[in-house]
């Protein structure tokens, strides 16, 4: 009867040594997923979040400014400036999406086994890597976009009303402006933490 047990007990453990992992664990789902496409998802991430932020805080300015420039057709032109700071949130994550995009090097097929190669382990934590560094970059400059867009709306409104307030609006702006570029420092910092293997022959 013991014998019986173990053997049992070592065929259930064959079978599920022959199990694909992602199978036995949700944890290794995601270590099944290619690391190349986690690095790929976070450029998509850096430059696509960005952009929606751009987009966002020029509606938001833009808006005003040509509904404001009705009656005050001097803000026009100066108020531009705001338009400027939006556009430069997209043009962060377009750095940081080419800094993110030269990290990548080729390898040998990427195949998830039961004991990973230094290269692999080094391959998945690259990718996880730039996908954390896309969703920093991304959500800090979708922020920015918004501040900015919000501030800048503010500044042409109140230009419109009363032409001093528009230097003290453009500071606030300017402040709101640096949230983006902290994200890109930031995730210029953690970018260095990816490094991938060279390709193997």
């Amino acid at each position: 009867m013991p014998e019986l047990m173990e053997m049992t007990g070592h065929k259930e453990h064959m079978h599920a040594a022959a199990m694909p992992c992602y199978q036995t664990s949700w944890l290794c789902v995601f270590e099944a997923v290619s690391p190349y496409m986690w690095s790929y998802m976070g450029i998509a991430f850096a430059l696509g979040i960005s952009v929606i932020g751009a987009a966002w805080g020029i509606f938001l300015t833009g808006s005003s400014i040509v509904g404001g420039g009705i009656k005050a057709p001097r803000i026009s032109s100066k108020n531009l400036v705001s338009i400027i700071f939006c556009e430069a949130v997209a043009i962060y994550g377009v750095i940081m999406a080419i800094i993110m995009a030269n990290k990548i090097e080729g390898s040998l097929i990427f195949e998830v086994s039961g004991k990973l190669e230094p290269w692999q382990a080094q391959t998945m934590v690259s990718g996880w890597c730039l996908f954390a560094v896309g969703l920093s970059v991304g959500f800090s400059n979708l922020f920015c976009g918004v501040c900015v867009g919000v501030s800048g709306s503010g500044c042409a409104l109140a230009d419109a009303q009363r032409p001093e307030m528009f230097v003290k609006m453009l500071i606030v702006e300017i402040f709101g402006s640096a949230l983006g570029l902290f994200g890109v420092i930031v995730g210029i910092i953690q970018a260095n933490g990816a490094t991938f293997p060279k390709h193997l022959g």
